[in-house]
């Protein structure tokens, strides 16, 4: 099935799920890129849950680790356990109210880049695809055009790669579901290399950990409206 020309299927993958043990990476010191009385942009490496999660062995997580340098640090926003880069922490609570309605009025710009499977055919584009929960293999997500909420990613490719069928993409995502950005590029048929959620064995075979990174971001600074734009280059 498709729509728009892009492949639909009711659930994302059909396998299935698995209950990996949680093994976040060493502690190892962070990489901040602005530090000022109000907020911090820290990079949160991958494999390392942004929130404290269910369960004593979950408890490890980007916040965690911010508190040890900034006691007063309190989330804005998220990123997927497997999803590495960048991340803004409020140091109070006005702080944290203005800086969380940048991010939900969509006044922040965000980049993110991708190592993606295969070669697409348009140097540019953008994927206009709602999304919804899948349930029955939650934390899964899929397109769904009857409850699915509006989600758009705009994309362009930086690089192609056909000796080894991939492709290196920027992602401008527009809205911020849940695994936007992970089920986006599976509609559009070239999933994120390293995706254990939704990739293909061959494609999760392709890289060690999900090729998946924010590397820019930029706002108006809550408290003196200064342009805050801060990069940190993949990894990968």
């Amino acid at each position: 099935m498709s729509r728009n020309g892009y492949p639909c299927p009711s659930s994302t993958i059909p396998t299935p799920m698995s209950n990996p043990v949680y093994l976040p990476p060493p502690e190892h010191p962070l990489q901040y890129l602005h530090i000022d009385p109000h907020f911090v942009v820290v990079s949160k490496p991958s494999g390392l849950l942004s929130v404290p999660g269910r369960g004593a062995e979950k408890q490890d997580c980007l916040w965690r680790r911010v508190v040890h340098d900034f006691p007063d640090a309190l989330t804005v926003h998220r990123l997927d356990m497997e999803t590495s880069g960048l991340m803004v922490l409020a140091r109070d609570a006005e702080t944290h109210r203005r800086l969380s309605g940048l991010f939900h009025d969509r006044l922040v710009e965000k980049r993110y880049v991708a190592m993606v499977d295969g070669l697409p055919t348009s140097d540019r584009g953008q994927i206009d695809l709602p999304l919804l929960a899948d349930w029955p293999n939650r934390p899964r997500q899929k397109v769904d055009f009857e409850g699915g909420k509006p989600s758009l990613t705009r994309f362009e490719v930086m690089a192609r790669y056909p000796d080894r069928d991939v492709s290196r993409i920027a992602l401008m995502p527009e809205t911020g579901r849940s695994h936007q950005l992970r089920v986006h590029l599976l509609a559009l048929g070239h999933p994120i290399l390293g995706d254990a959620l939704y990739g293909s064995p061959s494609v999760q075979a392709k890289a060690e950990r999900l090729l998946l990174h924010a590397e820019f971001l930029a706002f108006r600074h809550p408290h003196s409206g200064a342009r805050v734009a801060c990069e940190c280059p993949a990894p990968f």
